[in-house]
């Protein structure tokens, strides 16, 4: 009975520590999420359906969108998140029709809505970067109903991938993350993940040990 309490407390004790660990990363992650916002521009497209068509349509578009600004964006406004607002705002209507001729010319024709709004983003990870969750500013496409899964992706600095099969940031634009946000939360981009994953590790291991330990204490008579 006095090792079953044992074993109860220690799993008491890990419960509560990984519960802690669990808030203090939390609160850094909202932290971190809540200083570089206001820099970033991410763009969220939502897909009509989970069909395998609308799904790979998305992904189409996300690309499609992507050259388009890259071709017509004003120079100025490749190192600028207000320009780059200013002009899809601007240009609401000439972009949604030129994305409904394209998927039309594709043979899938469907209505398209382009905005700017503030999004509830979940934690995404992109190549060997983690950006956390929190509210961005995006670039939302919604495509029909917009009922199916979605495309994350950051738009502004360029970090979208034109191909998805290889991830991988370009170095240049890690440099222009790196400058927008400072080295201290752009190091933490890529940290954050890293510690998560240590410090459940070490909750573990200290279950373990615990565990083991306990175990060890017990009557040869009593573990028959």
């Amino acid at each position: 009975m006095k090792h079953r309490k044992e074993l109860i407390l220690s799993a008491a004790c890990f419960l509560m520590a990984f519960l802690c660990a669990m808030s203090w990363l939390q609160v850094r992650a909202e932290n971190l999420a809540g200083r570089i916002a206001p820099k970033i521009l991410r763009l969220h497209v939502l897909a009509n359906s989970n069909s395998k068509a609308d799904q790979q349509l998305k992904l189409d578009v996300k690309s499609y969108l992507i050259k388009e600004l890259a071709r017509e964006l004003p120079a100025d406004a490749v190192d600028n998140k207000p320009v780059i607002c200013s002009y899809i705002e601007e240009h609401k209507e000439d972009l949604e029709q030129k994305m409904e001729a394209f998927m039309a010319s594709s043979g899938h024709p469907c209505h398209v809505d382009i905005r700017i709004a503030q999004t509830c983003f979940p934690t995404k990870t992109y190549g060997d970067l983690t950006l956390p969750c929190g509210v961005y500013d995006a670039v939302q496409v919604t495509l029909g109903q917009g009922r199916g899964r979605n495309w994350w992706c950051v738009l502004y600095p360029r970090l979208c991938f034109l191909d998805i099969t290889h991830a991988v940031i370009p170095e240049e634009s890690k440099q222009e993350l790196r400058i927008l946000l400072g080295d201290d939360d752009y190091e933490s981009l890529f940290h954050n993940r890293q510690i998560k994953l240590t410090v459940k590790f070490k909750l573990l291991e200290w279950w373990k040990n615990r565990h083991s330990h306990s175990s060890s204490t017990i009557p040869s008579s009593a573990q028959s």
